[in-house]
């Protein structure tokens, strides 16, 4: 019986598809460049093009594409035919090993942080190899990177690959001095999970809000939410089920490992997780999982909403970035071991992440910092703004024995003398998970909870890789020079964990009094993405990225310009629209209500004096201050929105949205919400919370 996951990898140039119609030669040069990094010969170039040609015209594509990823933080592509002249007057379907290498965009029609101006349009994509071409529709889509005429990258795939050599080659100094030859390549893995809502698409298409910002921005909660926690691992509907159904038939087409999926805590809210990959290639399958969400779901009338909080009220969405180290041998480095050699090695690579955490805990803050996420962190339903890492009782039993210089208390008492005697066995589900932490240890692998469910994990596998780098950097100096290593591997661990103490939490992270002690501890703390944005071009985070060859100074100022320029674009854009939807929709509908009830007091009236109509006096009497109010507010809102774009400097600028707009805007929601709560559903201009939480 063929099933569907009978069709995994379908659409795929993959291994099996290149190693069946490359010759055994050509194939084994494109795996050195893909596994090694070698230079791709030309030859071998047009080999490759030609095979990815003529597979693609056999699954009926007609055009190419090369896709990338700018900094908007969704996908690009400029389509191309096969077709060519004949000199015949007939066509001819043509792609050479040039067409595959490079292309050609517009590098001024992308956000570039001032790197590329209207009149120096030229920008190329250039293929990456490590990631394998995909078939979307009638369109052959080739994984590209895309950088400026004058080579500066930009997209959020080349700082990636970048910072993933950078851990390639500290990685290998650090087990080389193990002894370890063996490994060629040492990866960082990922597996995304993929939190979303999905609401009835009629309903959708009534509200401005969702249309345009792809949130709510008014809202009067429901009488029931999600307080029964009744719909997470619920039962899946039928109309949900079927959309997933869908869903998993093309993720796995295209070689997508969509794993698990259930229904999430908030009302109508779901996940997707998928399998571990390498890095750059989860990033580009969950760009390809959030864009396939949205085109499956139009199909069952759904819309699939990404955004980061959609509802208030309800839990938001994010995206849990599950961060391992592999290597080409098939070896977790974040695995303990059973034997001392390979104790002592897990250690030091669990320092290298606390430190690199510790140390660049403004990058990992910066790395989710969006208008988004703003509203998701520190909510109850996402870990805080602060970053802390989670370590479990018994490894952090273990860090303190280490540091105290005394046995750990085991089952046995064990001297920690690392490189000598080996540590306790542990289980790989050893420790409690912490749905609170950041950035939490859980058996064999991080889960950093902090990325927002709208946003590309590229930024956020950038800052960690290139932090965890630095530390194995800085461990493979002195260890090299070291000449005793089992004394030097012993007292690196001692001093990492004693010095780097300050960054473990494995209490709960919603308690205020955290807050409290993480500020005593020295830990950042930015509560919205212009508070941490501007750290990005710190003195030691721009010595980092230049240092691992990342980021250059103008690629981060970039970069850094982009995102604040995103910031306040965002915000501005909701302003406009709760400014529309209150004018256009809101006012008349509150002041038509309050007329009608007006009348009916006025017709109770006229048929006799003596009857009662205190419910339409009072009513007509709040509706008329809320209008009012309403009208104050959003004049407030239009004049702080006005006065922030008049701001030249981004990161002014998104101070003064921050400090005055968002406010602002916070008041004329609320005022609208009370109305909304006080008027019957058919008089209100746009479906309530209780359709679009309850509808599907």
């Amino acid at each position: 019986m063929d099933h569907d996951f009978d069709c995994f990898g379908r659409l795929v140039f993959d291994d099996r598809v290149m190693k069946a119609a490359l010759t055994a030669e050509v194939y084994q040069k494109l795996r050195r460049t893909i596994d090694q990094g070698s230079e791709l010969e030309p030859a071998v170039a047009d080999a490759v093009a030609a095979a990815m040609k003529t597979w693609a015209l056999e699954h009926g594509a007609t055009h190419f594409t090369h896709w990338f990823q700018p900094m908007t933080g969704i996908t690009a592509e400029k389509h191309e035919s096969f077709i060519s002249p004949a000199s015949d007057g007939r066509i001819i379907p043509e792609f050479s090993g040039r067409e595959l290498i490079r292309g050609e965009a517009d590098g001024s029609s992308f956000p570039s942080g001032g790197l590329r101006a209207t009149f120096e349009a030229r920008g190329y994509t250039a293929w990456d190899p490590t990631s394998y071409a995909f078939l979307k529709g009638k369109t052959l889509c080739i994984p590209t990177a895309f950088c400026s005429y004058g080579g500066e990258a930009l997209d959020k795939k080349t700082p990636l690959l970048r910072s993933m050599d950078a851990f390639n080659r500290q990685a290998l100094r650090i087990l080389r001095l193990f002894g370890n030859t063996e490994v060629r390549k040492v990866r960082t893995c990922v597996g995304a999970e993929q939190e979303y809502f999905l609401i009835d698409r009629a309903l959708y298409q009534r509200r401005k809000d969702l249309i345009f910002t792809g949130r709510t921005l008014f809202g009067a909660p429901p009488p029931k939410g999600q307080e029964m926690d009744d719909h997470y691992y619920g039962s899946i509907k039928p109309r949900v089920a079927a959309y997933m159904e869908e869903l998993d038939r093309e993720l796995w087409a295209l070689g997508i490992l969509a794993k698990t999926e259930h229904n999430e805590v908030a009302p109508s809210q779901h996940e997707l997780a998928p399998v571990y990959t390498t890095t750059n290639i989860a990033t580009d399958q969950n760009q390809l999982t959030m864009e396939i969400m949205r085109k499956v779901a139009l199909r069952h009338d759904l819309v699939c909403l990404l955004h980061e909080k959609p509802f208030a009220g309800v839990n938001g969405s994010g995206k849990h970035n599950n961060w391992s180290i592999a290597t080409d041998t098939g070896i977790n480095l974040l695995s303990p071991g059973d034997t001392p050699y390979e104790n002592a090695q897990f250690l030091l690579f669990l320092c290298a992440v606390i430190k690199g955490v510790d140390d660049y805990q403004d990058l990992i803050r910066i790395s989710t910092a969006t208008a988004g996420n703003d509203h998701r962190l520190g909510a109850h339903e996402a870990p805080p703004a602060v970053v802390s890492i989670f370590l479990g009782d018994e490894l952090t039993a273990i860090m303190d024995a280490i540091v105290a210089q005394r046995p750990y208390n085991a089952a046995q008492q064990t001297t920690l003398k690392l490189g000598v005697d080996a540590l306790p066995r542990f289980a790989r589900d050893n420790t409690d998970r912490n749905r609170t932490s950041p950035f939490a240890f859980t058996g064999n692998k991080f889960e950093f909870r902090m990325v927002g469910s709208a946003d590309s994990i590229a930024c956020a596998n950038i800052m960690i890789n290139t932090a965890v780098a630095e530390s194995l950097r800085i461990f493979a100096d002195r260890l090299e020079a070291a000449e005793d290593f089992p004394a030097a591997l012993h007292q690196l661990i001692l001093e990492t964990f004693r010095d780097h103490r300050r960054i473990i939490f494995n209490g709960n992270g919603y308690d205020q009094a955290w807050l409290e002690e993480a500020a005593k501890r020295g830990l950042c703390n930015y509560p919205t993405a212009a508070d941490a944005l501007p750290h990005l071009l710190d003195e030691k985070n721009v010595e980092l990225f230049k240092r691992h060859r990342v980021y250059s100074l103008t690629e981060l100022a970039a970069r850094c310009e982009a995102l604040l320029d995103n910031y306040c674009k965002t915000i501005h854009i909701e302003a406009k629209t709760m400014l529309s939807m209150v004018r256009q929709e809101i006012l008349p509908a509150v002041s038509a209500f309050g007329a009608k009830l007006a009348a009916a007091a006025g017709a109770k009236r006229a048929f006799d004096p003596a009857l009662p109509c205190a419910y339409e006096a009072d009513r007509v009497e709040k509706l008329c201050a809320l209008s009012d109010a309403i009208d104050a507010r959003a004049r407030a809102v239009e004049q702080e929105a006005g006065d922030a774009a008049a701001i030249a400097s981004a990161s002014l600028q998104a101070a003064a949205i921050r400090d005055k707009l968002r406010p602002a805007m916070a008041l004329l929601r609320a005022a609208c919400d009370q109305a909304e709560a006080m008027m019957p559903p058919g008089d209100w201009p746009f479906p309530a919370y209780a359709e679009l939480l309850f509808s599907v």
